[in-house]
C-alpha cells in the first residue's frame, strides 16, 4: 500500500494540464494532499501550501508522488536530483510514469540504502486474457471524449458518486494512473500488451448484478492519432451499454496535436456509438459532460444549454453542476 498523506510533485509542468494526476489527487482525495513541491519554471499550482521536502516532511506527508504527465512519461535529470534527495529524507516515491522508478538504477540504489519503497502504478500484475466479446451480466458505462485530458475521469468519478448518493449500486474502474492512484486498484491500461487491452477491460469489469452500474474511466480519444488505440480497447472490452460524451470547447488544437482541430460532438457520436455497438448493439448515447473550467458561470451554462439542444442529451459540467442529471438518464436504461 502506499502510505498517505502526500506531497505532490508537479515538477516544471508547462501548464495546468500537464499536472492533471497531481489535480485529480487533489481534487478527489483532498484529506491525502499535505502540500505541493514545484521546480522552478512550473506553471501549475494546486493551491496547496508550496513547501521544500523539509517542511513537508515536519508536516508528515510520507510519500512524494509524481503528479506530472508529461508527453512519454519520462523522469527527467532535473527530477532525479528531487527524486533521490526525497528518499534520503525519508520519502517514499509514488509514480504512474511509463519509465518506470524500478528501472532507475541510482534510485534502486537509494531506496535500497534509505529502506525506503518505490511505487510504480503503471505495472500490471494481473496476465489478462484475450478478450472474447462475450456478454456480461451487470451494466457498463463509458466516457469517451472528443481529445485527451478533456474530463473524463472527473465524470466518471462525479457519476459514480452521484448513483451511489441516489441508493443505486455502482463501481468505478480505474483505467489509468490518476484514477488507481485516488482508488487504490484498477488496470493500467496503456502499459497492457495491445493484444490483451481489451481482455484487461473485460477482467475488470465482469458479471455483476443485472442493475449495477460498472462506470468505467475513458483513456484517450478516437480521434487522437497518439492514442486512439487504448479508447478503442475501452470500448469493445467494456462493451458499455450507454456512453457520455466529453468535451473541453475552448482548445484551438488537439492536446499535443497543433496541426490536428479537434472533432466535434456529433462527430464523436457518431464513431464512438458505430464502434461501441460492434460489441453490444444496444448501447446508446445517454449524455455529455462538458469542461468548463475555463469559462465563466454564465459561460458555461449558456454552453451546456446551447450543446443540450442541439444534441438533445442531458449536458452539465459535472465537476461545476453535479452529475446527477447524468445519473438520472442511466437510471432510464
Amino acid at each position: 500500500m502506499i502510505e498517505t498523506p502526500y506531497l505532490l510533485f508537479l515538477g516544471d509542468a508547462p501548464d495546468a494540464l500537464a499536472a492533471k494526476v497531481a489535480q485529480g489527487i487533489k481534487d478527489w482525495r483532498p484529506d491525502n494532499c499535505v502540500g505541493q513541491f514545484r521546480m522552478e519554471g512550473c506553471k501549475a499550482d494546486l493551491k496547496l501550501p508550496d513547501m521544500d521536502l523539509a517542511e513537508a516532511k515536519a508536516a508528515g506527508a510520507k510519500t512524494l508522488v509524481i503528479g506530472v504527465a508529461n508527453r512519454g512519461g519520462v523522469i527527467s535529470k532535473a527530477w532525479k536530483k528531487v527524486l533521490i534527495a526525497a528518499l534520503e529524507e525519508g520519502f517514499d516515491l509514488a509514480s504512474g510514469l511509463h519509465n518506470l522508478l524500478r528501472d532507475e538504477p541510482d534510485l534502486v540504489a537509494v531506496a535500497e540504502a534509505t529502506g525506503r519503497s518505490l511505487h510504480d502504478v503503471r505495472v500490471p500484475e494481473v496476465d489478462y486474457p484475450i478478450a472474447n466479446g462475450e456478454p456480461r451480466k451487470g451494466k457498463r458505462v463509458l466516457a469517451v471524449g472528443t481529445d485527451c485530458s478533456v474530463g473524463k475521469m472527473y465524470t466518471a468519478l462525479a457519476l459514480d458518486a452521484s448513483l451511489k448518493k441516489k441508493g443505486l449500486k455502482s463501481s468505478f474502474r480505474a483505467t489509468g494512473q490518476t484514477g488507481i492512484l485516488i482508488t487504490g486498484e484498477g488496470v493500467p491500461l496503456d502499459a497492457v500488451i495491445a493484444d490483451f487491452m481489451a481482455g484487461s477491460i473485460e477482467w475488470l469489469t465482469p458479471d455483476n448484478d443485472e442493475d449495477h452500474w460498472d462506470v468505467i474511466e475513458g483513456q484517450g480519444s478516437l480521434f487522437h492519432v497518439s492514442y486512439s488505440g487504448v479508447t478503442l480497447a475501452l470500448i469493445h472490452g467494456g462493451q458499455p451499454d450507454a456512453l457520455i460524451l466529453c468535451h473541453e470547447p475552448t482548445r484551438s488544437h488537439m492536446r499535443g496535436l497543433p496541426g490536428y482541430t479537434l472533432p466535434s460532438l456529433e462527430d464523436l457520436r457518431d464513431m464512438a456509438l458505430a464502434l461501441a455497438k460492434v460489441a453490444n448493439p444496444a448501447c446508446k448515447v445517454v449524455g455529455i459532460s462538458i469542461n468548463t473550467q475555463h469559462m465563466s458561470d454564465a459561460e458555461a451554462t449558456r454552453y451546456c444549454e446551447e450543446v443540450e439542444a442541439r444534441l438533445g442529451f442531458p449536458t452539465v459540467d459535472p465537476f461545476r453542476h453535479g452529475a446527477d442529471r447524468l445519473a438520472d438518464a442511466l437510471a432510464e436504461v
